[in-house]
């Protein structure tokens, strides 16, 4: 339970944060614990978090200010194991460095601060850029799906992530299409000279009139085979030969 001092400072600070929040940050109480907050990360332009949703906790001592909170990122990231204790100098791991001074805000934003750094601390995990891509790209459908916690705290942030998934699923068979319909398109003036929609003659530039003189010498040679087996010729010859063979075999 929070003492007197504790609930007074952290609802200070909540409107504090309300009113003038840090970029890329937001957080709020538990409503039926103040000492449990949660906050959401938005991952920073030029960083490998861009793009990104990064959800955690922070876990007040009864007796804050005089006392860090523990530090923990839910969201999978590629910088910090999924709700592990982080070691920071603002941190339960380092009372002694703690500045009762500090506030919600100056914790948040030295975790962002680090987050996009690349220094190690127990509770960091080393990964590639690509990585950290890839886990940013796939952080707002983990929220939105799989992380029952921040449904709970963050419900209007779900609808907007809803929202913006769909975008992306509709964006996604859009693009689908397209490139279905590209793999069917084969060389225009090949298509050009089997519809003989026009002349070689009209052809100025010559790579592309080689082009579709070769183009058309291919489509009549593929004519004339065919023509050729459809021809009652072919299949009498065919049955000739199979009896001479059966003949010599014998």
């Amino acid at each position: 339970m929070a003492s007197k001092q504790a609930l007074k400072r952290l609802t200070k600070e909540y409107k504090l944060i309300v009113e003038n929040p840090p970029p890329y940050i937001t957080a709020r109480p538990n409503e039926d614990n103040i000492l449990e907050w949660h906050y959401v990360i938005s991952g920073p332009p030029d960083t490998p978090y861009a793009g990104g949703q990064y959800h955690g906790t922070l876990t007040f001592p009864s007796d804050y200010p005089y006392k860090p909170p523990a530090i923990r990122m839910i969201t999978p990231n590629g910088r910090f194991k999924e709700n592990t204790r982080l070691c920071l100098s603002m941190s339960d791991y380092h009372p002694d460095l703690w500045n009762p001074s500090w506030s919600v805000s100056t914790i948040l934003t030295g975790l962002l601060s680090f987050m996009t750094g690349e220094e190690g601390t127990t509770g960091s995990i080393n990964t590639t850029e690509s990585q950290k891509k890839i886990l940013a790209k796939r952080s707002v459908d983990y929220n939105t799906h799989s992380n029952r916690r921040f449904k709970t705290v963050f419900p209007e942030i779900v609808e907007e992530n809803l929202k913006l998934l769909e975008k992306r699923h509709t964006e996604k068979d859009q693009i689908d299409e397209l490139e279905a319909k590209a793999s069917k398109r084969s060389d225009p003036l090949l298509e050009a000279s089997k519809e003989k929609v026009i002349d070689i003659e009209d052809i100025n530039d010559p790579e592309d009139r080689i082009r579709a003189e070769e183009a058309l010498r291919e489509l009549n040679k593929e004519k004339a085979k065919k023509d050729q087996r459809s021809s009652p010729l072919y299949y009498i010859g065919v049955a000739l030969l199979i009896i001479i063979f059966g003949v010599f075999v014998k």
